[in-house]
């Protein structure tokens, strides 16, 4: 199909989207304007709930398949925002609005590239899109319902903003809710056991531990006490310190290495993962679809932040257009050129392992 009639959709589909709040499991409306692309170029799909899905036309159950998926969901404007969040608005080559850059330009950059090859015969690979929901929110019913509904998957290109570079690999995330213990008492009288002060120490050992295996992709395991809560009134000494600590795991350890490893070793009276999902990710530098990336010129990285190839057991490569500094950024934006350039690339880079 036309590249830059399908590139110029995608960008009209871009603006819709914008224009369509579609916060975490109130994506109703975004996924009827996805159901409308797939409809107008007579692509059969199929919707599961506020998941919209396709594959190509000539899929062949003895060949693997590729996912191709990025989400339509957003989180909630901030109080940033100069211009409406709601408005696609265009200046400077900049297309503002909510979830341009996370990550609607990914979304309707894969959506285009699916389309371009949908009717293409003789594929090495079958192709699966998958637009899903509650991405922001890693929701009970966003790609990781569809796991058990959609074909098996071989290897996976999820859409997020990487400036089109290669992130090959992608740290997990589990987050504990901690509780440090002390003697209730009056403020007015002697107390050695304040929970507040004994959370001196425990904050301290936080700050300063260091997990012992490093990745050459990821770095290191990064902790963070991202909230503390405690006390009621004035006058009274608090029985407990309630800390949330937010873990973000490389390649080297599994999410359940780092719970019994906390549950061990931290000062902690108790530390409990809220879930152990979010695990790390990654895709072999060898593999067919890192090396096309990188012979078209593309660099290698390893992402800190976290998508949905948390929920995805295959080898999955992040890669799409925008910046991920830019997401969740009062005025969010993206480039018009990016999307251009992110289609461009996308097929390219099919068109190798294809």
């Amino acid at each position: 199909m036309n590249i830059q009639q399908l590139t110029s959709d995608a960008i009209a589909l871009l603006q819709h989207l914008i224009e369509t709040p579609s916060f975490s499991s109130e994506e109703d409306a975004t996924a009827k304007l996805i159901e409308n692309w797939f409809q107008q170029y007579e692509i059969p799909f199929t919707r599961t709930k506020n998941n919209v899905w396709a594959t190509n036309l000539h899929f062949d159950e003895s060949k693997p398949t590729l996912l191709l998926n990025s989400h339509h969901d957003t989180v909630k404007p901030n109080n940033g925002y100069t211009k409406d969040p709601f408005e696609a608005i265009v200046e400077d080559g900049k297309l503002y609005g909510l979830g341009s850059n996370d990550a609607g330009g990914c979304l309707v950059s894969l959506i285009a590239t699916f389309t371009h090859f949908y009717n293409q015969q003789n594929l090495k690979y079958n192709l699966l899109i998958v637009a899903s929901a509650e991405e922001e929110s890693s929701g009970k019913d966003g790609l990781n319902s569809m796991l058990s509904i959609i074909p098996k998957i071989d290897v996976a290109i999820v859409g997020e903003p990487t400036l089109m570079q290669l992130a090959v690999a992608e740290k997990g995330l589990v987050v504990f809710d901690a509780v440090v213990k002390g003697t209730p008492s009056h403020a007015a009288h002697p107390n050695t056991n304040n929970a507040i002060y004994n959370t001196i120490d425990v904050l301290k050992w936080f700050q300063d531990y260091t997990f012992e295996k490093t990745s050459s992709a990821l770095g290191d395991v990064k902790m963070t006490v991202t909230q503390i809560n405690a006390g009621k009134q004035h006058n009274a000494v608090p029985a407990n310190v309630e800390l949330v600590v937010d873990v973000r795991v490389n390649d080297a350890y599994s999410n359940t290495d780092i719970v019994e490893i906390l549950q061990k070793e931290s000062p902690c009276d108790s530390i409990i993962p809220r879930s152990i999902k979010l695990n790390s990710s990654s895709i072999p530098v060898e593999h067919a679809l890192v090396q096309a990336g990188i012979a078209l010129g593309r660099e290698t990285y390893g992402s800190p932040t976290l998508s949905d190839q948390a929920v995805l057991s295959c080898p999955s490569l992040k890669l799409g257009p925008g910046d991920s500094t830019r997401s969740h950024t009062a005025d969010e934006f993206i480039y018009v050129r990016e999307i251009e350039e992110g289609i461009d690339l996308y097929v390219r880079l099919l068109r190798e392992i294809l």
